[in-house]
Formats: C-alpha cells, sequence, structure tokens
C-alpha cells in the first residue's frame, strides 16, 4: 500500500511539473548509464537538449539507422552543446535498457550524446511532458526551455525523408548560436509512445 501511495504522490508531483516554452526547464537529477550524477543546473550557461528514444521505435531507428541523429549530435557538442539522451521505457516494456545494455547500444551505434540517461521510473519524461520517441526539448544558457516538439516537419518513419524535412533541433540551435529567438519554439511531436 505504501508503494502505491509513494507513486501516486509521484504521478501527481510529475502531473503538476509543467515544461513550458519560455519558462524555466523543470530541474531534474539523474544517474547515467555509465554511473554519473548530473544535475540539470550543473549545464548552467549552456545549451541544453534533451532527446527521448527508444531503440526499437521505428521512429527513432529512422534517425539512427543512417547516422542522421548521431551526426546532429556530434555537431551540437562541437558548438559546446550538452546533449542528454533519455529512456523513459518503463522495465517490461518497448525500449526499456538497463544501463549495460544502453552502454552497448551507444557503442554500436555511435551515439555522440553527452550522456544517456535512463529514466525506469519516468521522473524525467512526465516532468517534460514527453510523448513520443524521438521527443526533443532545447533548454538555452539560462536555463529556459525554448524548444519543445518533434525533431523534424514529417512525421514519418522512412529515412529518406530526412533530407526533405526542416530540422528544428538544428534550426533552435543556429537561432541560439547567433543570438536570435527560436524561430520554431513548438513543433508537434510525433513517433512511438513513451512506453512509461
Amino acid at each position: 500500500m505504501l508503494k502505491q501511495m509513494i507513486a501516486a504522490a509521484a504521478l501527481l508531483l510529475a502531473a503538476l511539473a509543467n515544461a513550458t516554452v519560455g519558462q524555466p526547464a523543470p530541474a531534474f537529477t539523474a544517474t547515467d548509464s555509465q554511473g554519473r550524477t548530473h544535475n540539470l543546473s550543473d549545464f548552467r550557461g549552456r545549451t541544453v537538449v534533451l532527446e527521448w528514444t527508444n531503440a526499437e521505435c521505428p521512429f527513432v531507428q529512422k534517425f539512427y539507422s543512417g547516422g542522421d541523429m548521431q551526426k546532429l549530435q556530434a555537431e551540437a557538442r562541437q558548438q559546446g552543446v550538452v546533449w542528454l539522451t533519455v529512456n523513459s521505457g518503463a522495465p517490461g516494456k518497448q525500449g526499456h535498457v538497463t544501463p549495460a545494455q544502453a552502454n552497448a547500444k551507444m557503442k554500436a551505434q555511435g551515439f555522440n550524446s553527452t550522456a544517456y540517461l535512463p529514466d525506469p521510473n519516468g521522473t524525467i519524461g512526465r516532468a517534460y511532458g514527453a510523448r513520443t520517441t524521438p521527443h526533443m526539448f532545447v533548454i538555452d544558457r539560462e536555463g529556459t526551455l525554448v524548444f519543445a516538439g518533434g525533431i523534424d516537419n514529417i512525421p514519418t518513419a522512412n529515412p529518406a525523408d530526412i533530407g526533405k524535412a526542416q530540422n528544428f533541433v538544428r534550426a533552435a540551435l543556429a537561432d541560439l548560436a547567433a543570438g536570435r529567438p527560436v524561430a520554431t519554439p513548438t513543433a508537434r511531436p510525433y513517433g512511438c509512445s513513451v512506453k512509461y
């Protein structure tokens, strides 16, 4: 009974958390797949990208199979951006991985993210309202959420569409680097549902 009450309280707190573009990004502390602890506040003064993932999702595979997500991660990190890949898949659900499995996947697919954050309880995912994989968020140097939504404007699982699409994350990062407001601060997220 106590476990159920704690879980209900966590869900309520998560529901109250509101990731709203133009407002401070919800704070979090997480242990990455390497065992290192990260606080969002540690990255104050740097742009942060949050990428929700599920390696079994065809929409995620669209971006990883040809190296497109890895290339975007590398581009961002070369500009000093912190890129956190988050997996909110619950144990026993599609996409859930252990830290060791996450590390193996990162190595096999050549991830270029700063860290992989397992979120098996869905705490970070619910705080941000992450609904799909991929679901993308960009936080500016002051800790303000400046973009939330789908990675691009062609909501398919077909890798051939990547080259024709407008990549909203790349555009948001370019806007921030140029000192401009993000031109497209929200976009409809698409992909597989996050398996909380």
